[in-house]
């Protein structure tokens, strides 16, 4: 009987939130040619004398804030998927998790894979990009490259308009608010620098407020897509236009990133009278230093500041029930 495998692949965390290790994790991270698209001499300069050494004592105050008993947000809310979706595949299917910068390692997730004749990847990235699921898959076809028997395998791209992703979201949206209305929703997406869109190949030229369907000119588009997302998610939630609004978070530098900022809308819906706002998150599957500090920390202290009464965060879909079904779906499928 042939043995299948699941690799599942998420960005990665600290091992710890010290100095030392969040600083080794950063510079595994930032010297990723498809993280920081420069060429080599620059990206090094840039890593190793002006983000490593302020970065990694902020970024480290940061974890300290989310980090569990268990360990890293990001790592035990993968693990909990992981061990979810491995029960509801059964035995058939062996099931295992890497990160694309830290531990678990992909070549290690790989190797726990090595007697499965069949192996689907899923890197749990709902939008494509290339910092982010073009890296991982890089790393996993680099991997299996170096086996004398390679496998056979499926790859799925993304899952930012699947019909399951969509449901399982907007259904945790409902069951996080119940009787609860928001004065407006916010849908905040990691951001990207706008060179990274360009690079993409996307022949649509934006307005900066709103993003035209997907179609074969900005199909590769992450921002496109990220706009698609929240369309489906308003539909499914049955939001008018004025509902809510799409924004991009995590910014770095001073290259210009895909707009609108998450910040700036604050500012913007702070200044309408808007009182109380829910945050949803749905370029991530799992709570991690993005959802849980950036957002309900920072960006909520920030709201709060700016005369706003209530900030609801989403939380991710980490071990959602409806969530593990979705994948088992999309693996089926795939």
């Amino acid at each position: 009987m042939q043995k299948n495998g699941i690799l599942l692949v998420n960005l990665g965390t600290p091992d710890q939130p010290d100095i030392a290790s969040v600083k080794r994790y950063l510079k595994q991270f930032l010297s990723d040619p498809r993280v920081i698209d420069l060429p080599l001499p620059l990206r090094w300069i840039l890593v190793n004398a002006f983000i490593l050494p302020f970065r990694s004592r902020s970024s480290s105050e940061a974890y300290r804030q989310i980090w569990t008993e268990l360990g890293s947000p990001l790592l035990v809310n993968s693990q909990k998927f992981t061990k979810a979706l491995g029960e509801k595949v059964g035995d058939a299917y062996t099931v295992a998790l890497g990160m694309r910068y830290g531990n678990p390692s992909i070549p290690a997730a790989i190797e726990a894979l090595r007697d499965c004749q069949h192996i689907n990847v899923l890197p749990l990235f709902p939008q494509y990009a290339s910092a982010s699921t073009g890296s991982a898959l890089e790393k996993v076809l680099d991997t299996f490259a170096k086996q004398w028997n390679v496998p056979s395998i499926s790859i799925i791209h993304a899952f930012y308009d699947h019909p399951g992703f969509i449901s399982a979201y907007a259904n945790l949206i409902q069951r996080t608010l119940g009787h609860e209305k928001p004065d407006v929703f916010l849908f905040s997406y990691h951001g990207l620098p706008q060179r990274h869109i360009k690079k993409s190949g996307c022949e649509v030229m934006c307005d900066l407020k709103a993003c035209p369907e997907i179609s074969v000119v900005n199909e590769n588009c992450y921002r496109a897509q990220c706009y698609q997302t929240s369309r489906l998610l308003a539909n499914a939630l049955a939001l008018s236009e004025s509902d809510y609004h799409v924004a991009f978070q995590s910014r770095l530098g001073r290259t210009p990133w895909i707009q609108p900022y998450t910040d700036q809308i604050l500012i913007t819906l702070a200044k309408a009278g808007v009182k109380h706002i829910a945050i949803a998150c749905p370029s991530f599957v799992a709570d991690c230093l993005e959802t849980l500090e950036e957002i309900g920390l920072r960006t909520r202290a920030q709201w709060l500041a700016l005369g706003g009464e209530k900030l609801t965060l989403i939380p991710c879909l980490n071990a959602q029930k409806d969530w593990v079904d979705a994948v088992a779906e999309m693996l089926r499928d795939s």
